[in-house]
């Protein structure tokens, strides 16, 4: 047996040396990158060829049945969000509800919330107008607004169902979306106001105001905001409060309510109903139909389908990814490594549950996405937790959370923030973005800690 978890082993590291280099160094796409590792696992873990193709097969068709389709119209419902305006609508109702002097804190619950179904670049592009409009007239520096808005985007993009880094690795984890989705949001609340807290320290350091012109940026001495300025909502045709937040609260109130019912052990025709509503599928396709019929009213029936396909082009690469993800899972699985692997562990004083949030953070760190951060450490990990004693729940929030360590120059979403609040100077650029990315991170593993002690 020896020998033999040497060679599963040897395989493992070679697989997963393998699929770093093809990311980072070669031309080759991380999905092929992905199914190569996974061949090569497999191979050189001693698995015969014929096992090593219907693992790969099966596991990536096991692990899209479900989660390809939330993917695809999650990415749909992102484009609508972004062309209707509905997204503004939210940080403007925020902020109008919060008061003055705390738009900071409505622009870090806007992207809480926003990022659910948009991607955090996307979201980050469409509201950063408001951080500087904000900034204009508040006189309090674009930075604290901006990091805010970040922070609070990124976050739920990285724990919180239906975004597809989090459902690919629910699916990888073969956990419940629902119960993924209250923990994410539980666990995201400290780690958003730690960053919070961090935004106002930043803004005051590097005090920066747009121009007022509109064109570039000033960097006057330090002045308290002033609040009497209040927020003039411009006057575009934007969609109604209650249903720019529809297509959200929809699906996750669904989700939630058959997660609800199952832990209570409800039963009967009642029980099948919300079931069937409440399953993820049905939950965020009910919202999908609630934004096209909603928020598309100025559009045409072409212009609509347009714009969806747009967001389809982008669910193509994830739902790929993340296929790939279980491939790779799959032959860990099939091989024996992950018994193998756990067995090892249990024998270590390193926590299981760090195991995902390690490999999610070196991966990160590497390459630089979080999505291939968070899918590439639940497909090596899943098989291995599945033979200890650790709740699959908590090991994908893991995964998830390791993927928000110190964000740098391979990171799109980096660059996105930092040039659309005019931060040019990299060591500005990293305090106002890899830092505050870090301390979310920092936060999370504090919280898997206690969570991990508790149950």
């Amino acid at each position: 047996m020896e020998a033999v978890g040497s060679q599963m082993i040897l395989g493992l590291v070679i697989g997963i040396i393998i699929l770093v280099f093809l990311i980072l160094r070669t031309k080759i796409h991380a999905f092929l990158a992905l199914i190569i590792a996974a061949a090569i696992t497999g191979i050189i873990g001693g698995m015969p060829p014929n096992n090593v193709l219907s693992a790969i097969t099966s596991g990536f068709g096991s692990t899209l049945g479900s989660i390809g389709i939330i993917i695809g119209f999650g990415v749909m419902m992102g484009q609508i969000f972004e062309i209707s305006g509905a997204a503004e609508r939210m940080a403007q109702t925020f902020i109008k509800k919060l008061g003055k002097g705390r738009e900071e804190i409505a622009l870090s619950i806007t992207g809480f919330l926003v990022s659910i179904p948009i991607f955090c670049d996307s979201g980050f592009v469409i509201l950063s107008p408001l951080t500087k409009a904000l900034s204009k007239k508040t006189k309090k520096s674009v930075v604290t607004l901006g990091v805010s808005l970040a922070a609070g985007l990124v976050i739920t993009h990285s724990l919180v169902p239906p975004t597809p880094g989090p459902v690919g690795v629910a699916g990888l984890f073969e956990v419940n979306v629902g119960s993924l989705i209250l923990w994410g949001i539980l666990l995201a609340i400290p780690m958003t106001i730690a960053t919070l807290m961090y935004a106002r320290y930043l803004g005051k350091k590097i005090y920066q105001l747009p121009a007022e012109d509109g064109e570039g940026w000033l960097r006057p001495p330090y002045q308290e905001p002033d609040y009497e300025a209040a927020l003039e909502a411009e006057d575009r045709d934007l969609p109604s409060t209650a249903m720019s937040f529809a297509p959200i609260f929809v699906p996750i109130i669904l989700i939630l309510l058959d997660t609800v019912t199952t832990a209570l052990g409800m039963e009967g025709s009642l029980k099948t109903i919300i079931g069937f509503f409440g399953s993820p599928v049905i939950a965020v396709g009910i919202g999908l139909i609630i934004a096209i019929y909603g928020l598309t009213g100025r559009y045409t029936r072409e212009e609509t389908i347009k714009h969806m396909e747009e967001g389809i082009k982008s669910a193509g690469i994830i739902i790929l990814v993340t296929g790939g993800g279980g491939a790779l899972g799959a032959v860990l699985r099939e091989s024996g490594a992950g018994t193998y692997i756990a067995e090892l562990i249990t024998k270590t004083a390193i926590p299981a549950i760090l195991l995902p949030f390690i490999i999610s953070s070196l991966v990160r760190l590497i390459q630089g996405s979080g999505t291939v951060a968070m899918i590439t450490a639940a497909s090596i990990t899943a098989p291995i937790l599945a033979n200890l004693n650790v709740n699959p729940v908590f090991g994908a929030l893991a995964a998830c959370i390791g993927s928000l360590v110190f964000s740098h120059f391979n990171d799109s979403y980096f660059w996105v923030v930092n040039r659309m609040l005019g931060i040019t100077n990299a060591k500005e650029q990293m305090q106002v973005w890899s830092i505050t990315s870090t301390i979310a991170w920092a936060v999370g593993f504090v919280e898997l800690l206690i969570i991990s002690m508790i149950f």
